[in-house]
């Protein structure tokens, strides 16, 4: 796919769905005009029994049809795992859509036409697709840096973490060089204002009224995608030894909620859903080592604490997702703080597992120097939520009365 057409294909598209509402009649229409048969039977084999249709689960192995579709009624249930729901609902979990991706899917396939937004939506969409604008121009900008010859050292340090060059290309991942205004004037050369590129985290503007300065300087970029591989921030690794932070993310703007994002969702979908399956590690560059070496369903968090909203979207993804921890004390801590995360959102059929490698490598050190079977095997010997709860009172000491260990034992139900 060549890079430089996307920018003209979205100025082409409708606006996006992803914030707009839908009203209950608009939705009432587009069920009425897809059976849930209809949908299901896409992804399940379904045979009619009485008013209803059966099948296999396609949340669950199963032997015994415990899946069931009734068109009267508008929903699924799976007995095996306990969902249930319409048209759109189905979509979602088995595709990994959000809400108004299923909506525009679905109503594209029953012939109904989307809602027209407001005006003020429709400005709205116009300047987040104006700072997506500038936000892929940069890209490019430091995908050419790469390639070109002040980009060499960043290339050579690519290629020594073991990436080829089609995973560099693939990844999108640049270079930004290190004078302090140089993405901002090729920028302003392309016609973007000051005001997107501050409004996209690009640049940064001193408080003592010096002139605005390039965010990232003298480090490898990786652009940061949204569910329509989109780029909506960039993550950074510096190049010299001495540079802090060593990763450097862009900040909150308006199309980038680090607490709402996961690196790689929509390269990692597919192959997620494939496999039933999802790997969660803590860095980007884990991410593109691991899809490198065959793992393509490994996603990350950007290095921040999970929330909620993240765990929503792993649980797109696969019900079980395996979060890697470093096996040492540092990596035991992580997973414990991820446990206190965990248990208030928990659902039916939803929950974590967790994988401890050796004690100071990361995926990325793993792969390399073990190979992919030794990480698969990893993964394959991951814990269960229940237990690492359990293992972490224990260690916490935090059962010695009647009281703690009745607030335990209601813990692990929940699990």
């Amino acid at each position: 796919m060549k890079i430089e057409n996307r920018t003209a294909l979205r100025r082409a598209d409708k606006p996006t769905v992803v914030e707009m509402k839908f009203s209950d009649s608009f939705l009432d229409e587009v069920r009425a005009r897809l059976p849930v048969s209809q949908v299901v039977s896409r992804r399940v084999q379904l045979k009619r029994a009485g008013r209803e249709f059966k099948g296999l689960s396609p949340f669950n192995k199963e032997k015994t049809p415990s899946f069931t579709v009734n068109d009267q009624k508008g929903f699924y249930h799976c007995f095996s795992s306990g969902r249930h729901g319409d048209i759109f609902r189905f979509v979602m979990e088995t595709e990994g859509l959000s809400f108004p991706e299923a909506v525009e899917r679905l109503a594209g396939e029953a012939g109904v036409p989307m809602p027209a937004p407001d005006p003020q939506y429709e400005r709205t969409v116009k300047e987040r697709l104006g700072l997506m604008d500038a936000l892929e121009a940069a890209a490019k900008v430091f995908e050419q840096a790469l390639r070109s010859s002040v980009g060499r050292d960043a290339l050579a340090y690519a290629e020594g973490r073991g990436l080829s060059r089609e995973t560099i290309v693939e990844f999108r991942i640049g270079y930004a060089p290190g004078g302090r205004d140089t993405l901002k004037n090729a920028l302003l050369q392309k016609g973007f204002s000051e005001a997107q590129l501050l409004d996209t985290g690009l640049v940064i503007k001193p408080d003592d009224g010096r002139p605005t300065y390039d965010r990232f300087r003298d480090r490898l970029t990786i652009p940061i995608l949204d569910v329509k591989s989109r780029v909506i921030a960039f993550g950074a690794r510096a190049l010299a030894p001495d540079a802090q932070p060593k990763y450097l993310n862009s900040p909150e703007t308006r199309l980038f909620d680090k607490g709402s994002q996961v690196f790689n969702f929509a390269r990692a979908r597919g192959s997620a859903f494939d496999k039933g399956e999802l790997i969660v590690t803590e860095g980007y560059m884990d991410v593109i080592a691991l899809h490198q070496a065959g793992f393509k369903n490994a996603v990350a968090t950007l290095g921040t604490a999970f929330t909620a909203r993240q765990m929503e979207q792993l649980w797109q993804l696969a019900p079980e997702p395996v979060i890697c921890f470093d096996g040492d004390r540092a990596g035991e801590a992580a997973a414990a703080r991820a446990v206190d995360r965990m248990l208030p959102v928990l659902r039916e059929g939803h929950s974590f597992r967790f994988a401890f490698l050796p004690q100071g490598q990361d995926p990325d050190d793993l792969v390399r120097s073990a190979g992919p079977s030794a990480f698969s095997a990893y993964l394959k010997n991951a814990m269960p939520l229940i237990d690492m709860a359990w293992r972490r009172e224990m260690r916490a000491g935090a059962i010695d009365t009647p009281e703690r260990r009745a607030a335990s034992k209601r813990g692990s139900r929940r699990c």
